[in-house]
């Protein structure tokens, strides 16, 4: 005898047929609606409801996945919100798009937008057996479903996504009338197409091409029957049969979808039960999401920090970021990847992560300002003990988070540059003692700028005696450099720093920025807050003959289909002339090169740096030139080399966990403990090691050869200024175009501090420095007399 079936079950089951009959009063358009007023449900209301909603269905776009690639289109990384690769319906095997078909929808091609027979008997199913048994969603229903979660889940509205897996007739209905609106408005294969690349299969790989290359290493349009059949049983329960956690399971579902699409005669039962007997055969691959595991980590954190800032990618930051992990792009960057594994070799080997120090190295090419490497000794994560960072020391503040670096004698290039362009001779020389004491006063600031003043102590570690512009700067003789920057004044260096891209801000009207004490004096000494990018593109000014190029590193960003959608092109201005470069490189190739032409009996830096000479693979020397730097209480060492092909800047800096700077001297540092350090001797070494690499891959191309006539000026006649006051003395000679220094005080029947004379004298190169004697007010001496012998005359 039969079970009776309680009141309630039936009028649910009735309920179920009315909201099928809406449905079918929806294909057929005007059909009535039976069943009105069943279990209190009415067909007006439902119709009503069914009307209201849209014509029509968007589906939008699909979240894609951004990749990354290096100047020869290698990897770099990928992000997205959701892995996923679209793929055209021609570039997905047939074995895929049979198994899908088989397992979800094998009447896809027969029926509408619903499979009214499969719905009707998986709805009574279901009702009868109070669950969920069968699944009667067509692929149509399917993707409205799937796009409707994703849209939701792009807004970040919760409401939407709670709504979007609601278990309610108002949800199925929704998803009903869309699919009718898809089946009217697209083609089948479309349909399926766009179905293979919404749906999700497990491990985080949405799409079929993401799918197909997580699991398997292959692209979609290679997949086999049995890899096809893997995949297609994962949309049922993507989670579930993950055949990465849940192999057994994984294998069991593959199964079901052979049997089926034996069933069907895609397959023969043969090749179902010989493919059944198959391991699952996985190659499983790592997604890479993000910068954490790319291939250049902190190269990868500028590239974004980069694009985050471009208005043209969106109105917004957070436009700019959806964009860039969900809209497919193929960001084409300027990173060498050589270049790059050089880099991350020499800091593995020189500063390690957990060292209380900082190792970065960073490379810009000149003449177009690309960003070739970018490197720093701790890796990036949030493992500090570990000696994991999120904050990229090698970029600028803003860009990066950190705080920076002293730079040391690197900066006295830019009091360098700025005296040649002055046409202060090189052979000028200066009595460098050390210590000396300067009145801050007679640095000349900005105009309409407060004036500095109170006493100044400068030390050497170098070295003391008189030197020339030549043998100073390969010397790094400091209290040489406050002289000359005495007669160039702050503004002028200062400018030319900014000019060249390093980040300086200027203190006037804003004494508590971090930039009030950068415009000071002791600005050829090094300023307090640099990076390794910043220094890396000021010296490749120097390289590219003076001009500079901001530095860049993404050319070109495409979107999903290949079409170039931003292209970004170099940014270069001339900001010195390029005999003053021309010089300045003839000055700097001593500190690496000291037999160098115009440097005879230079010793410089030469024999320290030996290990920093360049060769190709035959042998010949590769011009180069460089700077090293090291600052008060060794808190931070660099060397900042170049030829005309490539500027790399190597810095070690001491820092605690928190990044707070501390002195190098007597800290282990790569495995060594050092008593004290030199930027010749510690990052010089570090430098090297990243250069000699790549080396094969530079041109011996040489520096450009200096003018002479350029740097010498117009020689002019030298005012007479014996008997004038000091200030009116000065006044005079700057007005006929020269520089004036002081010198001694000596006897003289002129007045006390009157000038004397000066040296030299007649004509000279304007811009030449005229040193100016004063009197002390009183007469030299007399000569001694010396009596004469009285020789007699022999007999």
């Amino acid at each position: 005898m039969s079970q009776q079936v309680p009141p309630s079950r039936v009028l649910s089951h009735l309920g179920v047929m009315a909201v099928l009959a809406v449905v079918l009063g929806v294909v057929v358009a005007g059909i009535a609606i039976p069943f009105a007023g069943i279990a209190g449900i009415s067909a007006r209301q439902v119709a009503k409801a069914v009307d209201d909603l849209p014509a029509t269905f968007d589906t939008g776009t699909l979240p894609q996945t951004t990749r990354i690639v290096d100047a020869n289109g290698n990897l770099i990384t990928t992000l997205y919100d959701q892995n996923r690769v679209y793929r055209p319906l021609d570039q997905i095997s047939r074995n895929m798009t049979q198994a899908i078909v088989s397992i979800e929808d094998y009447r896809f091609y027969q029926h509408g937008a619903i499979d009214l027979k499969g719905t009707l008997r998986a709805f009574v199913t279901n009702q009868a057996n109070s669950g969920t048994v069968q699944g009667g969603s067509s692929i149509t229903q399917q993707l409205v479903k799937q796009t409707l979660l994703t849209q939701a889940e792009e807004s970040g509205n919760k409401n939407a996504m709670k709504a979007a897996t609601a278990d309610t007739y108002a949800r199925k209905l929704k998803e009903l009338r869309y699919a009718i609106a898809l089946e009217q408005a697209h083609s089948k294969d479309w349909i399926l197409e766009r179905y293979l690349n919404t749906a999700y299969f497990g491990d985080g790989a949405y799409g079929v091409q993401a799918a197909a290359r997580h699991y398997f290493n292959v692209n979609s349009n290679q997949l086999t029957v049995k890899q096809s059949a893997l995949l297609a049983g994962l949309v049922k329960n993507p989670t579930g049969y993950d055949p990465t956690n849940f192999p057994d399971a994984a294998v069991a579902r593959r199964n079901v979808v052979l049997d089926r699409e034996a069933q069907l005669h895609v397959i023969t039962s043969d090749q179902a039960d010989a493919l059944k007997q198959k391991k699952l055969g996985l190659h499983v691959q790592s997604s890479q999401n993000g910068c954490v595991n790319a291939t250049a980590p902190f190269f990868c954190d500028y590239v974004i920090n980069y694009l985050e800032r471009d208005p043209d990618l969106g109105k917004t930051v957070d436009a700019r970021k959806k964009l860039l992990t969900s809209g497919g792009l193929t960001i084409h960057t300027t990173l060498e990847s050589p270049n790059q594994r050089a880099a991350d070799s020499s800091l593995a080997k020189h500063v390690y992560p957990t060292d209380n120090a900082v190792g970065g190295i960073a490379e810009v090419e000149p003449g177009t300002g690309n960003v070739l490497a970018l490197a720093q000794s701790r890796p990036m994560g949030n493992a500090a003990k570990k000696g994991q960072t999120y904050i990229n020391y090698t970029i600028p503040q803003e860009l990066g988070g950190s705080a920076g670096f002293q730079a040391g004698s690197t900066f006295k290039l830019f009091v360098l540059a700025s005296a040649i362009e002055d046409h202060i001779p090189t052979s000028t020389k200066f009595n460098s003692q050390s210590p000396m004491t300067f009145n801050q006063a007679d640095y000349k600031n900005c105009a309409g700028a407060p004036q500095w003043g109170g006493p100044w102590v400068v030390h050497n570690e170098t070295g003391t005696g008189i030197f020339d512009m030549y043998k100073a700067t390969q010397l790094s003789i400091n209290t040489y450099f406050t002289q000359l920057e005495r007669l160039t004044g702050i503004c002028q260096p200062f400018a030319l720093a900014k000019q060249m891209g390093v980040d300086l801000t200027d203190p006037d009207g804003d004494p508590q920025t971090r930039a009030g004490a950068e415009r000071t004096p002791s600005f050829t000494l090094g300023i307090p807050s640099v990076s390794p990018l910043e220094m890396a593109g000021a010296y490749a000014t120097f390289a590219a003959r003076g001009e500079h190029c901001d530095p860049r590193p993404v050319t070109e960003i495409d979107d999903a289909a290949g079409t170039p959608i931003k292209t970004y092109a170099k940014s270069c201005k001339q900001v010195i002339p390029d005999w003053v470069a021309d010089q300045v490189n003839d000055i700097t190739q001593g500190v690496q090169q000291p037999a160098n032409a115009r440097n005879e009996g230079h010793a410089g830096f030469g024999y320290e740096l030996g290990h920093t000479n360049l060769q190709t693979s035959t042998g010949a020397v590769i011009p180069s030139a460089g700077k090293t730097g090291t600052t008060q209480s060794d808190r931070s060492v660099w060397f900042d080399g170049y030829t005309p092909q490539i500027s790399t800047v190597a810095m070690i800096a001491g820092a605690n966990e928190q990044g707070t700077p501390i002195s190098l001297d007597n800290v282990a540092v790569g495995g060594y403990v050092h008593s004290e350090v030199s930027g010749s001797g510690f990052a010089g070494p570090m430098w090297a090691d990243a250069m000699h690499p790549i080396q094969s891959s530079l041109d011996p191309v040489p520096f450009h050869p200096i003018n002479v006539a350029a740097e010498t000026g117009v020689s002019a006649s030298i005012p007479s200024v014996g008997g004038l006051s000091y200030k009116a003395a000065e006044q005079a000679l700057e007005a006929a175009g020269f520089h004036v220094a002081r010198g001694s005080a000596v006897a003289s029947t002129y007045a006390a501090g009157t000038v004397v004379y000066g040296t030299p004298s007649g004509t000279a190169p304007t811009g030449s420095v005229i040193m100016l004697y004063t009197s002390t007010g009183h007469a030299p001496a007399p000569p001694k007399q010396h009596k004469k012998a009285n020789h007699k005359k022999g007999r």
